[in-house]
């Protein structure tokens, strides 16, 4: 029998397997669910519960097991033991636990409307800046060396960032620089309390030494923060 999100079914009621990419990660999410359920199975207990064979499912535990999502796992064995090597079980590492969604946004949300209804957005405000202080104090430390120059600041922010998680890049147009994010910790929050974006810029502001201007964000539906950065030498060009 299969297991469904919303019965068991008999293996040959459940829907065949996609093939290409997308089926691939289908089955890599179930073979997940599976283990986060049962805490440890071997190949071919997933692959009976899959109607797949065990070598289909390996292939997917092996490359699980490469990118660090599951583990081999040690199952405890009653009674005389079989002829012939026992079947290897896995597990779930801590990333394999993490790559399911969580409450936590949910949560952040919910104690920010709380905040709002009781003390007003500029709470929301303030506790905005308080929790990207402790960002700014890293970056600031690990953008030592970086020189005055806002472009350089701006690429040494970069690798500041992505080391904290938003997979930054900076990057010279003619204009300037621009400050790209290609992941947001806070992205679903935001989208309710631009605030928190808001903090953000002005961290990126301070710690690159000159006015910015957010151009884009992923809490509002866009594919990438993209922060702009004027280049000092245009603007004293045409101020002069």
């Amino acid at each position: 029998m299969v297991k469904t999100d919303s019965a068991f079914v008999h293996a040959d009621q459940a829907p065949a397997p996609t093939a290409g990419p997308v089926g691939e990660e289908r089955t890599r999410s179930r073979v997940t669910r599976l283990l986060l359920e049962h805490g440890s199975a071997s190949a071919a207990e997933l692959g009976a519960e899959l109607a797949l064979s065990p070598a289909a499912i390996r292939r997917h535990l092996d490359a699980m097991l490469a990118d660090g999502l599951v583990e081999t796992a040690e199952r405890e064995v009653r009674g005389p033991r079989g002829r012939g090597r026992p079947a290897k079980p896995f597990k779930l590492t801590e990333a394999g636990r993490e790559s399911f969604p969580h409450t936590y946004d949910g949560i952040a949300t919910a104690a920010l409307r709380w905040i709002v209804a009781r003390s007003g957005e500029q709470a929301v405000a303030a506790f905005a800046a308080e929790q990207v202080a402790a960002l700014e104090e890293r970056c600031r430390a690990a953008m030592a060396g970086a020189g005055d120059d806002p472009l350089a600041r701006a690429e040494a922010l970069a690798g500041a960032l992505t080391t904290e998680g938003y997979a930054a890049s900076a990057s010279t147009i003619a204009s300037g620089g621009q400050l790209c994010q290609h992941h947001c910790p806070v992205a679903h929050v935001a989208a309710e309390f631009p605030q928190l974006c808001e903090a953000e810029t002005q961290v990126i502001s301070r710690l690159v030494g000159t006015h910015v201007q957010r151009l884009a964000t992923i809490a509002h539906g866009d594919g990438v923060c993209t922060t702009h950065i004027p280049d000092p030498n245009r603007t004293n060009t045409r101020t002069g």
